[in-house]
């Protein structure tokens, strides 16, 4: 068996349909493994109607709220030796055919990346598709399909992807507030200096909802603090990787980014500094710094 799929389990209001989305796939040839981080909804009785193979445990504690990447860890623990894994939305569902697509394309990828995705919709919580597809290049550079990303020209979460197994015991999930932008850095990550292959004949619909991370408001907090984090991870050990004007424009929202939020400390200031010096001309952070340290000495 290549292929685990894995579900940190949570929340039962659309989980019928997901399990539905398993149920209707024209190739059978994966484990399920479905931790369930004590949830106060009991998914038993759902999986009980299923003829899927899936391994099932109940957490004790409920990690999520506190670090959804311990939960997702602690949930892919769970798995064997399958080489490959997808880490499934409890709310997100599959079209019937994306399991067999994966295997039919298998021979054309294997060995040439370590990260896998398939073309996406958006739909909301009554199953409405409110998008059209997310189609991508078949071989696209990790770079490349996070700015397309930054740009707002395409979208990404974890649901549409699969990663192996040995890229992710070498690098992890990084453990940002929400698990906001984990999924970003894994695929940069992950892949490995390896492009990411895509399959668009195949899509998963990724639900938006007033029960989801990305469609709540009451979180926007966390949520900064992990952009920021992010921000800065991708000007230090990333930002080498990207062509020049993709550099340019990363940077330039990093500066807008800090304006917004009205946080422009010594360190933030420093890395901006750095990334000047070693990126693009000196002498226009000069300018920056000045603008930035008049504008505190005029505040006092």
């Amino acid at each position: 068996m290549k292929l685990a799929i894995v579900i940190p389990y949570f929340k039962i209001a659309y989980f019928h349909q997901t399990l539905e989305s398993l149920e209707n796939q024209t190739n059978k040839n994966f484990n399920i493994y479905l931790g369930d981080d004590a949830s106060p909804e009991d998914p038993l009785e759902l999986i009980d109607k299923t003829n899927l193979r899936i391994t099932y445990k109940r957490f004790s504690s409920n990690l999520g709220s506190t670090s959804l990447i311990q939960q997702w860890e602690r949930c892919i623990e769970m798995t064997r030796n399958e080489e490959w894994i997808m880490l499934l939305g409890d709310d997100d569902v599959l079209q019937s055919n994306v399991i067999e697509k994966w295997y039919e394309k298998y021979n054309f990828f294997i060995g040439k990346a370590n990260v896998v995705r398939f073309a996406s919709v958006k739909i909301n919580h009554k199953s409405f598709v409110y998008s059209d597809p997310f189609f991508h290049p078949i071989w696209e550079a990790a770079t490349d399909s996070y700015y397309r990303r930054f740009k707002g020209w395409t979208r990404s979460s974890l649901s549409e992807h699969i990663f192996s197994r040995n890229s992710y015991k070498m690098h992890g999930f990084h453990n940002y507030p929400l698990g906001w932008h984990s999924d970003d850095r894994a695929w940069l990550e992950f892949s490995n200096n390896k492009p990411i292959y895509s399959i668009n004949d195949a899509i998963v619909s990724i639900r938006i909802s007033s029960l989801s991370i990305s469609g709540r408001t009451d979180n926007d907090i966390e949520k900064l603090v992990a952009t920021k984090s992010f921000y800065e991870y991708l000007i230090l050990k990333k930002l080498f990787k990207f062509q020049q004007y993709q550099k340019i424009q990363i940077v330039r929202r990093y500066k807008t980014f800090l304006k917004e939020i009205k946080s422009f400390e010594f360190r933030e200031i420093m890395i901006i500094g750095y990334t000047y010096t070693r990126y693009f001309k000196s002498q226009t952070f000069i300018k920056f710094k000045n603008k930035i340290f008049h504008k505190k000495l005029t505040q006092k």
